[in-house]
């Protein structure tokens, strides 16, 4: 949607839509950005071993691996303001619910019911956002409404573990809700779609192609996963978000355990992380709006600042506190920051019309490295005994990646950037 045709007032209302946007993904994904802020206190109560701490933020991220893809295609078809309003109140309920689980065995149950809910709320505030915002300002746009997310996690790594020491871990529960079911309703209230866009059409046009099953018509828009375009978006997606895993669940513990930082302070620091986070995804996202080299070049210097930052974890210096507390606000910039230039990068990709479905495609491939990462890295720190295994495995991930894109990138010929395309476009 081009800026220059709005009215002064509509153009004033999208920074209304961004700011609801913005909280509604930290009021939703509040609880579960604070599992790592919380894990002394779990691992303590319900005498969980790392892996399984890091199983808790799996169960939180499982049923988006397919929920995000069915909410793209919802996007593409309804209003963002009952998807994502309908998902937000999903998790609230379910976190509510939460609040009584007897046990372990409950709370993975009740986080896989949230991640039901949340599959609406990350596609469906970046396709409000991307079609509020043109060109000029969708990184920017893109990368405030992305700091949400980090946003959340910074409120939660301050708020949850006082919650947690004072009133026991379930309390956490039932403020997640109540924070979820207030980014549902602001939702729902101020979320109007923009004046030049016409209503999403709720049936499939009347063509010879209509009739084809819906089962069909998903598999062939699956193929988008074959574009040179889309490789990359997923090869560097998955590599930075197993990072953004990596800080999420290991801060606190590493600097708990390899430092001997008091378990307070520790959560503080991921706070000073998960704040430069939110730095990070505005900076990196208005950075990429005027870059040269376009919006993925921001993306490719970030995977170069983690790997930097995390080989230094690996060093004599990673086991200075106070130079460890640094890396990690170091590796909370560039390892959540990159998102915000990446998924303005995806919406700028999507055919038209198919923007909502795109990025719920990429975003699914993302929570297979987030569905795996936590219990994973937790299981290898658990075996060996040690954080270096852990930060040599992302690194050596981050670099292959890294070099894979920058290979296919020097052998593809030159000349502007591709969108993604549909079977049924071509």
């Amino acid at each position: 949607m081009s800026g220059g045709g709005l009215t002064p007032r509509t153009r004033r209302y999208r920074w209304v839509i961004l700011s609801v946007a913005t909280f509604t993904q930290a009021a939703s994904g509040f609880f579960v950005q604070g599992i790592g802020a919380t894990g002394i206190h779990l691992q303590r109560d319900l005498s969980l071993s790392t892996a399984q701490l890091g199983l808790l933020l799996s169960a939180a991220h499982l049923v988006p691996l397919v929920g995000l893809l069915v909410a793209g295609e919802l996007l593409d078809r309804y209003n963002e303001r009952w998807v994502v309003g309908i998902g937000a109140g999903f998790v609230a309920l379910s976190l509510g619910a939460g609040s009584v689980a007897p046990g372990y065995g409950s709370l993975l149950l009740v986080l896989l019911i949230v991640g039901a809910g949340y599959s609406t709320v990350q596609p469906g505030g970046s396709k409000s956002v991307a079609s509020w915002f043109d060109a000029s300002q969708r990184g920017l746009a893109m990368g405030i409404r992305q700091a949400g997310l980090p946003l959340g996690g910074v409120l939660a790594a301050a708020v949850l573990p006082v919650l947690a020491t004072g009133l026991g871990w379930r309390a956490t529960l039932t403020a997640g809700a109540l924070v979820a079911l207030l980014g549902a309703v602001v939702f729902m209230c101020f979320y109007r779609r923009p004046p030049a866009q016409s209503p999403p059409q709720n049936s499939a046009p009347h063509d010879t192609k209509s009739h084809a099953s819906l089962t069909s018509r998903f598999g062939a828009r699956l193929q988008m996963l074959r574009e040179p375009s889309m490789m990359k978006i997923v090869l560097s997606g998955m590599s930075l978000v197993s990072v953004h895993s990596g800080v999420g669940v290991l801060t606190v513990l590493y600097l708990h355990e390899a430092t001997s930082v008091e378990a307070g302070p520790a959560a503080l620091v991921l706070v000073a992380a998960q704040g430069a986070g939110v730095v990070g995804r505005i900076c990196l996202a208005a950075w990429s709006d005027r870059s040269r080299s376009g919006r993925y070049a921001c993306v490719l210097t970030c995977m170069g600042a983690v790997t930097v930052g995390m080989t230094a974890l690996m060093t004599p210096v990673g086991h200075s506190p106070a130079a460890a507390c640094l890396l990690f606000i170091w590796l909370g910039f560039f390892g959540i920051g990159w998102y915000g230039p990446w998924v303005a990068y995806v919406a700028e990709s999507a055919p038209p019309g198919k923007t909502g479905f795109a990025l719920g495609l990429a975003m699914a491939v993302n929570q297979i490295a987030v569905i795996l990462a936590p219990p994973a890295l937790g299981l290898l720190k658990d075996l060996t005994g040690s954080f270096v295994p852990v930060w040599g495995l992302l690194s050596v991930m981050t670099v292959v990646a890294l070099t894979v894109i920058v290979c296919r990138e020097r052998r593809r010929p030159r000349g502007p950037a591709q969108r993604l395309t549909f079977p049924a476009d071509r």
